[in-house]
């Protein structure tokens, strides 16, 4: 058995995904959401899902004792969805190539500390690319600077509005993170 913690901010529709792709797969589970947004409808998502949530400090995320509190649950990949916090040195290294992340463009362009969400969407209309995507990558200690596991790409359009692009990168995300999440755990080790 396969055992994920998702980190979410926002929303969670990729969280939803996440567990309607593996809700009938025996071989994995869903051990945790951990959120560090108050405010998030990933909350709602997670008590609909029934799957246990952890609200989260910032104090908190970066001591030793939240470390040892994702080793005792087994963890074997920690998956950020749309997790807005950086993830300290402590996390990584307890749990190296054991961290994923999704990001709305192609990486290595429009990564970096700043660029997330709507302000990705912006800079790659603004800069009149003819192509963005989504990259699924491991988490180290510099941000968006993991080894890519998985590409997907869209065309932009003429008329490309940081909205439209929003939704073709959403559908991406929703048909490749999944999958992209059991690449991963089939290439893990028991």
């Amino acid at each position: 058995m396969k055992r994920l913690s998702i980190f979410v901010s926002g929303n969670g529709t990729n969280l939803q995904r996440i567990a309607e792709y593996f809700a009938n797969n025996p071989e994995v589970e869903i051990a945790n959401v951990v959120c560090n947004n108050p405010k998030a409808y990933s909350i709602e998502r997670a008590k609909n899902l029934g799957i246990p949530l952890r609200m989260i400090t910032r104090e908190e995320f970066k001591s030793e004792a939240f470390v040892k509190e994702m080793q005792d649950l087994h963890v074997d990949l920690i998956v950020l969805a749309g997790f807005l916090w950086k993830i300290p040195e402590n996390l990584v290294k307890a749990f190296p190539k054991k961290i994923v992340n999704i990001h709305p463009a192609l990486l290595p362009k429009y990564g970096g500390k700043g660029f997330y969400g709507e302000h990705v969407h912006e800079a790659v209309v603004a800069a009149k690319e003819a192509q963005s995507g989504i990259t699924v990558h491991y988490v180290n200690e510099i941000y968006d600077s993991g080894e890519i596991i998985l590409q997907a790409r869209v065309c932009l359009d003429e008329k490309e509005t940081p909205d439209s692009l929003a939704a073709k990168i959403h559908q991406l995300e929703q048909a490749y993170f999944p999958i992209a999440i059991e690449q991963v755990l089939r290439s893990q080790k028991d």
